[in-house]
């Protein structure tokens, strides 16, 4: 089932289930008043959204229309938001680009920081920024919400913890990163609200593009309408999403409603070196910072730009179809005032 939250009087929103081809959707909130709600009783909520997400597929006309350009992410949310890097070519890569040493130990345990999850962006809503000199980008990924999970849980503790899976935005401002990480504290200010798809896809609606831990399928990223991105997210995966619950659980117990997600997606060319933009026949980036470093690489200094006022993102991923499966993050940079 397909599932999506709309604004409501409360912070959390309210729950909808949509249908199949995102073109209609019932209201849930008898079951379940939001997602939270949903994911903290899902053996009891689950069962009640699948019929009710069956009655839309038998007779879509008794569903409203549904318009994701209103919808806020699943969960607007969360107690708890834990980003990774399962690809670790993207780790690697902007290390680099910022002439940091990649320690052996990156490709043996994730990294893994816990982002800001007091608030998330709606999914067509615009990324406001004070300062474009503070290197915005996006950073195309996949997340799941989980249930509960034990802290120390073992992988099939972890990969029967997967309820839903959703695409992110984890918004990044480069130019701000480096100051920040050379303090030895983390992240903070670099990583603002992320914003999640449309709508929260349960594993078994993905078939055999999901595979328990990794989902393989293209990502699409345009940037002003143009391909930035088609990369393939089943490969070049070090960690899957499992291995990055198992991570997070390793010192703490991770309540219903938790969000990991796998860190940017990143592809290697065929060859086996860096990969290469659309045009040149690769299947491009999920971020700037990737195509930045690169083209440092090849050329001694970048050519593309972060992105600036007016700028617009898109990130999208289809089926065998071509039809949405999660609804677009569609995305425009503006400026912000006090």
């Amino acid at each position: 089932m397909k599932l999506a939250t709309l604004p409501s009087d409360n912070t959390d929103g309210r729950l909808i289930v949509v249908s199949d081809d995102l073109q209609y959707y019932l209201d849930a909130d008898a079951i379940a008043p939001n997602l939270q709600y949903a994911v903290e009783n899902w053996q009891i909520t689950a069962p009640l959204l699948e019929a009710l997400a069956q009655k839309l597929a038998d007779n879509p006309n008794s569903g409203k229309a549904f318009d994701q350009k209103i919808a806020l992410s699943p969960l607007p949310r969360a107690y708890a938001w834990a980003d990774g890097s399962a690809y670790v070519n993207h780790v690697e890569l902007v290390r680099k680009a910022r002439g940091a040493e990649m320690p052996a130990s990156f490709w043996e345990e994730p990294l893994m920081y816990q982002g800001g999850s007091d608030s998330f962006l709606a999914p067509h809503a615009p990324i406001m920024m004070a300062d474009e000199a503070w290197g915005i980008d996006m950073e195309a990924e996949i997340a799941v919400i989980t249930n509960d999970v034990p802290m120390g849980a073992d992988y099939d503790t972890a990969k029967n913890a997967i309820l839903l899976i959703m695409l992110v935005n984890d918004v990044s401002l480069r130019g701000l990163i480096p100051a920040e990480l050379a303090k030895g504290f983390g992240f903070f200010q670099s990583k603002p609200s992320s914003a999640f798809s449309p709508v929260a896809v349960t594993p078994n609606m993905l078939g055999d593009a999901w595979d328990g831990g990794r989902l393989h399928l293209a990502m699409r990223i345009d940037l002003n309408g143009q391909p930035l991105g088609r990369v393939q997210t089943g490969i070049d995966m070090i960690f899957d999403i499992p291995t990055l619950i198992m991570h997070a659980a390793k010192t703490r117990n991770l309540c219903a409603g938790t969000i990991i997600g796998t860190g940017t997606i990143s592809n290697k060319s065929e060859d086996g070196g860096a990969g290469k933009p659309i045009s040149e026949g690769g299947v491009g980036y999920s971020c700037l910072a990737e195509l930045r470093t690169i083209e440092t690489i090849l050329h001694g200094k970048p050519a593309t730009p972060f992105m600036r006022f007016g700028d617009n993102v898109t990130i999208d991923m289809h089926d065998a179809q071509g039809k949405t499966i999660f609804g677009t993050i569609n995305q425009t940079i503006m400026p912000y005032k006090t």
